[in-house]
């Protein structure tokens, strides 16, 4: 497992969407803008599933995923590459419902989370344009 340091953990909480990108079975690619997500240590993000069906679908299949987010300021942009599980009961499950509640009533918005996705960090690689562009960090 790789760890984010702490540039990457900065990066990763400053941005209010980053995006997520899954494959079915067959290799089908898919990829939705995520802003229900949070770290929760350093080895693992929390992203709750309000909307997901191919995506859900894609993860099911194939629970692999890769995340990426960028700084359109400074062009710093990275690629998280990991494992999920995914949690429709439980504490995690219960804890990220009861954070989505809380963000619905923030917002005003009629969200419910159907699913918790822990995304355990496998490699991190930079995605900065330059000649170090693809290189793993971690």
């Amino acid at each position: 497992m790789a760890r984010m340091n702490e540039k990457v953990r900065t990066l990763f909480e400053s941005q209010s969407i980053v995006s997520l990108a899954t494959a079915s079975a067959k290799g089908e690619p898919n990829v939705v803008p995520i802003g229900a997500k949070k770290v929760l240590d350093d080895e693992t993000i929390l992203i709750s599933d309000q909307y997901f069906r191919k995506t859900l679908a894609n993860l099911k299949e194939n629970p692999q995923a890769s995340l990426t987010f960028w700084d359109a300021g400074t062009a710093e942009s990275y690629q998280i590459k990991g494992m999920v599980t995914i949690e429709t009961s439980g504490r995690i499950f219960e804890e990220t419902a009861a954070w989505i509640e809380e963000m619905a009533r923030k917002i005003h918005a009629p969200m419910k989370s159907k699913g918790a996705i822990v995304f355990k960090i496998k490699e991190i690689y930079t995605s900065r344009p330059g000649p170090d562009a693809g290189a793993r960090i971690d």
